[in-house]
């Protein structure tokens, strides 16, 4: 029987929390105010002036081409990368959840990818696809496959996607794993005593009870490559060749800390912010209402 915990004063439960609140003001919403206040001002370079425009700052990047086109850049690679990212981690949990001869050792190789900063996992696929000393770089340039990624737009797009769905694979594994592994073996029994071959039985068992998982990992890897892939483009491509891997982020980035327009980046991050609250809001309205709790 559980022991229900009852504060008899109001203080304890306030100070309990305001390690967090305190944490959440001021990495959040200390930011994100700061961002929207900004977003409405024109102010020099260097900050020693400031004027107040409204809305023009938003007017100006809506309108803009190269943010459109980032804008582009950004939601095919979100979709490439969260999808390559759930199919692989979902193929090598149930692979990992078979029993195996060393399937603990697996496991582990597979969640290390995760603690490599985002950085570091692009200097290493660098290492692997560069045109010159790159070991599948110039193994495809042997076979007759012009590759630079350097020059094509195409090739870019393609390196970056590999490189931010890697480093997002052992997330998606880890909570794939648990969820296969908490699915009940008596109901898996029951469905193979009814004839339901191995393929059979993913498609209408386990991935239905997997839903939970994959719902709430397609909202965290769509916010991954929307928020978190920076690193990994600037390391690898720049944004180049020709802005062709230029995203939202690194416009932000390009913006504010190159140009040092400050306004008009601060107006491209609030935007951000508002496509990501919505395509959230937009999935748990349409993708939530076939998920199986």
């Amino acid at each position: 029987m559980q022991k229900k915990v009852f504060f008899r004063g109001r203080l304890l439960p306030l100070v309990l929390l305001a390690p967090q609140l305190a944490v959440t003001v001021v990495f959040f919403f200390w930011p994100a105010g700061q961002a929207i206040l900004q977003s409405t001002m024109r102010e020099d370079a260097f900050g020693f002036s400031r004027e107040f425009v409204g809305l023009e700052n938003f007017r100006e990047v809506l309108e803009d081409p190269a943010w459109v086109n980032a804008a582009l850049n950004s939601f095919v690679f979100s979709a490439l990368v969260a999808g390559l990212a759930l199919g692989l981690a979902l193929f090598l949990a149930v692979q990992a959840d078979k029993s195996l001869r060393g399937a603990t050792v697996y496991r582990s190789l597979l969640i290390w990818p995760y603690a490599v900063a985002p950085a570091v996992a692009a200097v290493l696929w660098l290492f692997l696809f560069q045109p010159q000393v790159g070991l599948i770089g110039r193994g495809l340039n042997a076979i007759g496959i012009a590759w630079d990624y350097r020059l094509n737009g195409g090739q870019a797009m393609t390196l970056i996607v590999i490189a931010a769905a890697w480093k997002q694979l052992a997330y998606n594994f880890i909570f794939f794993l648990a969820g296969l592994q908490s699915i009940p073996a008596s109901v898996l029994e029951a469905a193979a005593i009814d004839g339901a071959r191995p393929t059979r039985r993913f498609w209408t068992v386990i991935f239905p009870l997997l839903s939970p998982t994959t719902f709430f990992l397609l909202v965290v890897n769509l916010t991954y490559a929307f928020f978190e892939t920076f690193g990994i483009i600037h390391a690898l491509t720049g944004g180049g060749p020709a802005k062709a891997t230029e995203t939202l982020i690194y416009k932000v980035y390009v913006d504010g800390v190159e140009n040092l327009n400050l306004g008009q980046s601060s107006a491209q991050s609030v935007i951000l912010m508002i496509i990501v609250i919505a395509l959230t809001a937009i999935q748990f309205r349409a993708v939530e209402k076939k998920v199986h709790y």
